[in-house]
């Protein structure tokens, strides 16, 4: 039986702590994109200390970010992250825009995208086709959200499983990449092509390294199930990151240690191949096992993450008031775990998810920056509760980190003028959504 101090005011439980907020930050990042997206980033810089770089960087913005986060979480301890920094900073306008692009697209579109990767991956096993990839993948999405439905522990325990198992497949994998490989003929082989690298190749790499560090804010979005969250949620994002960035470095070394740069940069399937090299036929079945696994667990911490997000904007009149129910007996927000589910399996269904997700994505980095000026204008009012963490540079790390962001979305327009075009608008069709919202007098109070 739950005690009275387990459950918030809001009637949600307090039981994530520090491991499982940390195994949130980890295994939602490490999903299929570290297997294949070292290919993407190779391609546009073909030279190993810059292909390193790119990782690094990556990883140093990423955590500036989660550093940003990490205040604001100190700041405001409830439910929704983002969208509660940006509806405080600036307007529930904005907050709402967030909220808006998340459920139709952004958030949504990441559960099916790697929803379909688990599917397509669990076909090397059991041949499904096209059909029964899409019955696998809706199948895992509702499987999870029943688990997160059932409890916000089961959720976390489960997380937390699969992401020590990641971390042990990747350590497995480093250590057997570098005793192993060392039978190999050569090792860290160039390319020609290295000294042809421009500033744009460096920040469309710099992009693809950033998105294989996505999800990094999500922790924030289950604040008022954390126990001590203003303290918690700061500290599991800095290890978070730290683990991450560590990882995803040394499982780059491994790739380029027993494949040459220009195989790594043309692979579809990058780890499978440094594990065929390596142990022979057989990593490509090990590899795929792998990211079966990988996913699983990337989406394990995304659907949670999610319908809390829901669940603010209905408590803040921006969205059905039912949304904002929570389950007498597990505590959870369970329709809008449902209202999340549902929609995430029609886009798998239907396929739609491919062109909203790659048009709409590269969008969510104007809400981080706009994030990062946020948080120095929260600084400048007195009015502003108190935080228990500050990030250090200020202001100068969060105004990198705005400066990082507004650069990646401007390179994103310059090399996709019509989807980033799109994926804009897309975003910005939430504005006359918000305002005839507003006129309805009694918004909130009744279902679709």
């Amino acid at each position: 039986m739950t005690s009275a101090s387990d459950v918030n005011q809001q009637g949600l439980r307090q039981v994530i702590r520090l491991p499982h907020a940390t195994a949130m930050v980890v295994g939602t990042i490490i999903g299929a994109s570290i297997f294949v997206q070292p290919s993407e980033i190779t391609g546009q810089v073909p030279s190993i200390p810059v292909l390193m770089a790119v990782w690094i960087v990556s990883g140093v913005l990423t955590l500036i970010g989660a550093l940003v986060c990490a205040e604001l979480a100190s700041t405001f301890v409830r439910s929704g992250g983002v969208y509660v920094y940006l509806r405080e900073a600036f307007s529930p306008a904005v907050g709402f825009l967030w909220g808006w692009a998340m459920y139709w697209t952004m958030h949504s579109g990441i559960i099916a995208a790697i929803a379909v990767v688990f599917a397509r991956y669990t076909s090397y096993f059991v041949p499904l086709g096209d059909v029964g990839g899409k019955i696998v993948a809706v199948g895992v999405i509702l499987v999870l959200s029943a688990a997160n439905y059932v409890g916000v522990k089961q959720g976390t325990m489960l997380q937390s499983v699969f992401t020590a198992g990641k971390l042990i497949a990747v350590a497995f994998i480093i250590v057997v990449g570098f005793a192993l490989g060392s039978a190999l003929p050569e090792h860290f082989v160039g390319s020609t092509a290295a000294s042809q690298i421009t500033v744009g190749d460096f920040l469309t790499a710099l992009v693809a390294g950033l998105f294989a560090f996505g999800g990094w804010h999500m922790v924030t979005y289950n604040a008022e199930e954390t126990v001590n969250a203003r303290t918690t949620i700061p500290r599991a994002l800095m290890w978070g990151i730290v683990i991450v960035t560590g990882s995803y470095v040394a499982l780059n070394a491994v790739y380029l240690y027993v494949l040459p740069v220009d195989t790594v940069a043309a692979s579809t399937r990058v780890a499978a191949d440094a594990a065929d090299a390596i142990i022979g036929s057989g990593g490509g079945a090990f590899m795929s096992g792998l990211v079966m696994f990988s996913t699983f667990g990337a989406l394990s911490g995304i659907v949670l993450a999610g319908p809390r997000v829901y669940y603010a904007m209905a408590q803040d009149g921006l969205l059905f008031q039912w949304a904002a129910a929570v389950h007498p007996r597990f505590r959870t927000p369970h329709r809008a775990i449902i209202l999340q589910a549902v929609w995430a399996s029609v886009l798998v269904a239907t396929g739609t998810y491919r062109a909203l997700f790659t048009r709409v994505i590269y969008t969510e980095w104007l809400f981080f920056g706009l994030m990062a000026v946020g948080l120095i204008l929260l600084r400048r009012r007195p009015a502003v509760r108190r935080r228990d963490y500050e990030i250090w540079g200020y202001p100068y790390t969060p105004a990198l980190f705005a400066a990082g962001s507004f650069i990646i979305l401007g390179q994103q327009f310059v090399t996709n003028v019509k989807d980033s075009s799109i994926g804009m608008l897309i975003v910005l069709a939430g504005l006359p959504v918000y305002y005839c919202w507003l006129r309805q007098p009694d918004r909130g109070s009744t279902g679709p």
